[in-house]
């Protein structure tokens, strides 16, 4: 039976610069160092993302400069994508992270756990941790 993809949205509170987190969202130095073993740029728009020696290539489809940069991974379904938005809560100034991600209905909270130990080791790179 087909597994069901479902969008999953997870904010967390970081409490950097905007402009800092930024390039960790966007640039290959910053992105290894949370995100990816590697990756590579061809061009303006396409990446390949590393993981463990496996490739992984992705279209940037969306970037708002210092807010927000959307990619699409190319062998997966169309409407599917993941984000990066850099929030700022209106009462306490405080900046956040919001990541948009499609995943196996089944594996939310393993995703979840992963995208949350992923942002420690960004926040241990940004000397937040």
């Amino acid at each position: 039976e087909k597994v069901e993809r479902v969008k999953i949205d997870l904010e967390f509170v970081i409490k950097s610069s905007p402009t800092i987190l930024y390039q960790y969202l966007t640039t290959p130095s910053g992105l290894v160092e949370w995100f990816c073993d590697d990756v590579n740029i061809k061009g303006s728009k396409l990446y390949s993302f590393f993981w463990d020696g496996e490739e992984f290539k992705a279209e940037l489809t969306k970037k708002i400069n210092g807010k927000l940069v959307k990619f699409k991974f190319l062998e997966r379904a169309e409407e599917e994508y993941f984000q990066f938005e850099v929030t700022k809560d209106e009462l306490t100034g405080d900046i956040g992270l919001l990541i948009t991600d499609f995943v196996d209905d089944d594996e939310v909270e393993a995703m979840t756990l992963l995208w949350e130990s992923q942002v420690q080791d960004l926040k241990h790179a940004l000397g937040l941790a």
